[in-house]
């Protein structure tokens, strides 16, 4: 049973402009009072720029802001997501109403940092676990009212979508077991509650993985442990169950937990502990 979908297909729409609306009510309030000191109809033209290396991400986003204040504004993309920007990169032309331009680009220039962000981070993770069947999960630890959007950007960064949320997939962590009555319990109860909905049980000890292998859940989540406890675990599961590795993963380690032959590596660092990448808009 499959739990995540992996393909890069674009954002939807509905979900962009939510995100699009909102920021930008919050960022002009009502309305942009230093913008208003420009001519309503002087039109201008503007360059964004890269200034570091990056994996872009966020297109949608950044248009939105743009063709929300002004319908009629043109953008000219050089690349498209998932794309690896170099320092100094032109990535896009835009031509618009001048105030239209201004009251949009510090929401549409936050939304391509951060999930550009995102996406590079990401891509390091992936290229650490190349050569091994490991594939790179996120979490659900994403910027609030930003989920959708981050993991769309963790797919740019060529990873995979754990879980969205906590209505798609059913994950067994330590205080629902205990709540339940032990492992064995606790997925027959989420079999007979919600067939059809994929189960993941997390494990923190070989005997607890034992008895998650004889309930068959769809994955099994191997929390914190070593490397030499992870290589057991891969061994005693022989394939039966694909295996999810996750507690704390810094980039460095994922090769070395790759090599223990995990099918999945989850990293929470990707969508929360990220760097903003360096983007300039300038008037031409």
């Amino acid at each position: 049973m499959t739990i995540a979908t992996e393909i890069l297909r674009p954002p939807e729409p509905e979900v962009v402009l939510r995100d699009v609306v909102s920021a930008l009510h919050e960022d002009l309030g009502s309305g942009d009072v230093t913008a208003d000191l420009i001519p309503a109809g002087q039109r201008a033209h503007a360059t964004l720029v890269c200034r570091e290396s990056a994996r872009l991400a966020g297109q949608a986003w950044f248009t939105g802001c743009f063709h929300h204040l002004d319908q009629d504004c043109h953008l000219q993309w050089t690349g498209q997501d998932g794309d690896t920007l170099l320092p100094g990169a032109v990535v896009c032309a835009v031509e618009g109403n001048a105030r239209a331009i201004l009251g949009a680009e510090r929401c549409a220039i936050n939304f391509l940092q951060t999930l550009s962000g995102t996406a590079t981070v990401t891509a390091h993770y992936v290229q650490a676990a190349v050569g091994f069947r490991a594939r790179i999960l996120d979490t659900r630890k994403t910027l609030p009212s930003l989920r959708y959007a981050q993991k769309y950007a963790v797919r740019c960064g060529g990873g995979h979508n754990h879980r969205h949320g906590l209505y798609d997939m059913i994950l067994l962590k330590e205080n629902h077991i205990t709540a339940l009555g032990g492992i064995a319990a606790a997925i027959r109860q989420a079999r007979t509650l919600h067939p059809g909905i994929p189960v993941e049980v997390e494990v923190e000890n070989q005997q607890q993985l034992e008895q998650a292998i004889a309930a068959k859940p769809d994955r099994i989540m191997l929390d914190n442990f070593d490397l030499k406890g992870l290589a057991a675990a891969v061994r005693i599961t022989a394939g039966r169950i694909p295996l999810e590795a996750s507690g704390g993963t810094e980039l460095d380690a994922v090769p070395a937990i790759a090599a223990s032959g995990v099918d999945f590596i989850s990293v929470g660092a990707i969508t929360k502990h990220l760097q903003a990448v360096d983007f300039s808009l300038r008037f031409t």
